[in-house]
């Protein structure tokens, strides 16, 4: 018989509508009184407030999810499990994923970025790989406020405090700054591993009577209703959130790593699955859901850090650190036996049982009895209204419209300085880039890349995306995203393989905000059907507002393969007299850009244009010219335009540049898509040239000077001056 908690009675459930706290509609706690014909306790009404939220649900986005493709040649497992797993020959596969922690971060950014990190890395390893990479994707108002200022600062040392410390390196991202952002901060976390192809597991319940055992960190009260808290607006109760944050022990989270990957591959492992958003309710209902059993869960076993805590808060508690397992019966103390070598405790808390539901035994009594499948798979899907907002109307009846710039030199000068585009070493600084040694290119280039040891091959990585371009038009810039991680990752030598994504927008419940988030998924299925990138895991993060809604923000994050680490490509300049090479037509395309947003404080107008199908052929084509060993460096086109390109390429080096481009002074600074800039030997430039149809604009030199006439004007100055620019910008804020 089930009992009844006696804290809130289901009578005061429903008069006092208790579940509408928890963040169930009216017609959903409908739905669940007719799923389990009768009503609901306190406990089971948490169960199925969490899991049917739009962060674990995607109640929402499924509907616009289901645009993507997520099977190719390559992919060995797409959406459904912890993360996505890609095939790189030999044997091996990549397994990567990105996820937000947006609300946590902005309730309490040390913590909310830090536990961000620790959740990406157990999706990785819950997989059976090795995470050997992390990358962050990250959005703020303009520094210089306070708040911001503040937010910026914490949130970076969250996440170097904790990747630093669990041993894994943070080798790439990008970071934004943006109006839209000042409220609301975005903190997206992406992880990146390597596994053998065997050694792939899954989070499933198998085999009846096998144990259900309990792995980490012990339950406490921290993260309770986190899910729940990231499906919903910020407020002005948002200090009231600051127990959904949880708090995070990277040491902890180290020797569990170790523990769980040494469990991989025993014979008596069945499933594993990491206790992440919703904690113990998605890991058991999922794992049995997704097997079709049942788990019968005795939580007076359940490891607890503080007295007297209730079944309700044991199963939403969203404490770090720790992972559900099932394993064979009989066999738990083999488990045990290598667990405990790590100083961490596994514990029997349940056995997979026939019957589908989730049982829930507390103190000798049924507390919860819940159909796995009701919770795991039947939340209700919403076709939310979808309406043309009236300023992208606006927009695109605009004329192009080319800005008028009195002094390039110092136009230049100031868009290096811009955050967005300035030098974020002030933040990569912090991060321990080369632990584990496989780095080859740490942050700072196009991609990332690290080795994978025992090969000749590497791994090119990068998470991208301009989110005023998608404000302007989601579709146009949804596209845009996947281009740019495309290039990126071509830029570095690698052959793109698959995206995973981190759909940040604001509130979907208005129909202007719904029609972004389906307009910018169509533009980016389309761009990953043509670059042949499919998705193979992600994470939606809607109700990013706080006052007003943030730009919307589809991160993309890609991994690309680099068969021979002959092929590593950067950006910078490598020789003195290397021939410079434009590939691509620039044209008056200022909607959204960097120089735009400098004059105004605003961005629009028209989204840049973008050609997917040219974008595949000059991609295709400089993969060719990078493995007949044309090229000593290739660099795309992206914010600021040709004239921040051309001066990136000097950074870091002792190398200046002369060129003549036949352009307006103007249209360097224009962000038309699908541009390269490539140095190439002059040995090769006739060859280059015949691959590519490049433009031969310049070349190399050995001066610290920067030398370019344009059809209206001589610009020069020493390299040095434009590298203080750009390098001491945001430090220079940080003090």
């Amino acid at each position: 018989m089930l009992k009844r908690q006696s804290e809130p009675t289901t009578e005061m459930i429903k008069e006092q509508r208790l579940y509408a706290e928890m963040g169930l509609s009216d017609a959903e706690y409908g739905l669940v009184v007719d799923l389990l014909g009768r009503e609901p306790n306190y406990t089971e009404i948490g169960l199925f407030s969490v899991m049917w939220s739009e962060h674990c649900s995607y109640k929402t986005s499924k509907p616009v999810l289901r645009q993507f493709p997520t099977t190719g040649p390559r992919v060995l497992q797409g959406p459904g499990e912890g993360a996505g797993v890609v095939d790189i020959g030999d044997g091996q596969a990549v397994v990567f994923k990105i996820e937000s922690h947006n609300h946590p971060s902005a309730v309490e950014p040390y913590q909310g970025a830090a536990t961000g990190v620790g959740g990406i890395i157990r999706d990785i390893f819950s997989m059976g790989a090795r995470p050997v990479a992390l990358l962050n994707s990250l959005r703020f108002g303009h520094l210089g406020t306070a708040n911001v200022d503040r937010l910026f600062e914490r949130v970076v040392a969250g996440i170097a405090g904790y990747g630093n410390c669990v041993g894994i390196p943070t080798v790439g991202g990008e970071i934004a700054f943006d109006h839209s952002y000042t409220g609301n901060p975005l903190v997206n976390a992406m992880c990146v591993g390597l596994i053998k192809h065997e050694d792939i597991q899954k989070g499933l319940a198998k085999g009846i009577g096998n144990s259900v055992m309990y792995v980490g960190a012990a339950t406490g009260r921290d993260g309770i209703h986190g899910a729940t808290f990231a499906s919903e607006d910020l407020g002005e109760d948002t200090e009231a959130k600051r127990p959904a944050v949880q708090v995070g022990d990277p040491f902890m989270e180290k020797l569990l790593i170790e523990a769980c990957l040494e469990i991989v591959g025993h014979p008596a492992l069945v499933g594993m699955q990491d206790m992440g958003a919703a904690g113990l309710t998605s890991s058991s209902s999922e794992m049995a859901s997704k097997a079709g059993t049942g788990i019968e869960m005795h939580l007076d076993d359940v490891p607890q850090r503080e007295t007297e805590m209730t079944p309700y808060e044991m199963m939403l508690s969203e404490s770090q650190e720790r992972m559900l397992l099932v394993v064979e019966r009989g066999r738990e103390a083999e488990i045990e036996q290598i667990v405990s070598k790590w100083g961490l405790h596994a514990v029997h808390i349940g056995e997979v049982i026939e019957e589908k539901v989730l049982r829930l035994i507390h103190h000798g009594d049924v507390v919860a009895e819940v159909p796995v499948d009701a919770l795991a798979e039947e939340a209700p899907v919403y076709n939310k209204p979808a309406r043309v907002p009236a300023y992208y109307e606006e927009f695109q009846s605009m004329k192009e419209e080319t800005p008028v710039v009195e002094d390039t030199l110092d136009t230049w000068r100031k868009l290096l300085r811009q955050p967005t585009i300035a030098s974020k070493r002030w933040v990569y600084d912090q991060y321990d880039h080369m632990v584990q040694t496989s780095t080859v290119i740490a942050p700072g280039s196009d991609a990332a890349v690290i080795r994978v040891r025992g090969t000749d091959k590497a791994l090119a990585m990068t998470t991208d995306c301009n989110s005023r371009y998608v404000y302007l038009d989601p579709y146009v810039g949804g596209q845009i995203a996947v281009a740019e991680a495309a290039r990126n990752i071509v830029a570095s030598g690698g052959l793109p393989l698959a995206i995973t994504d981190c759909l940040n927008f604001g509130n979907p419940d208005k129909p202007e905000g719904f029609w972004q988030l389906k307009e910018a998924t169509a533009g980016m299925a389309e761009a990953c059907r043509i670059l042949e990138t499919p998705v193979i895991s992600g994470n939606v993060s809607l109700y990013n507002e706080s006052g007003q809604a943030i730009n919307p923000t589809p991160v993309v994050g890609m991994v690309g393969l680099i068969e021979r680490t002959e092929w590593i490509t950067t950006q910078s300049f490598k020789q003195a007299g290397d021939r410079i090479f434009l590939l691509g037509e620039t044209m008056s395309e200022f909607g959204g850009s960097e120089l735009q947003y400098m004059l105004h404080e605003k961005s629009f107008g028209k989204a840049p244009r973008i050609d997917l199908s040219l974008e595949q052929e000059r991609l295709t084509n400089l993969r060719d010219a990078i493995q007949s060993g044309y090229v000593n460096t290739i660099h795309d086109v992206s914010e600021g335009g040709i004239a921040v390109a051309l001066a990136e390429m000097t950074f870091g080096t002792r190398f200046g540049l002369e060129a003549e481009i036949d352009l307006p002074s103007v249209l360097l600074f224009s962000e038309t898509q699908s541009r390269f800039l490539a140095a190439v030997p002059a040995e090769h430039a006739d060859a280059f040239k015949a691959l590519t149809g490049a433009t031969e604009i310049g070349r190399v030199t050995e001066e610290d000077k920067i030398r370019v006439k344009t059809a209206d004007e001589l610009i020069e100055l020493e390299r040095s001056v434009l590298e203080r620019d750009w390098e001491g910008a945001i430090a220079c804020y940080m003090k």
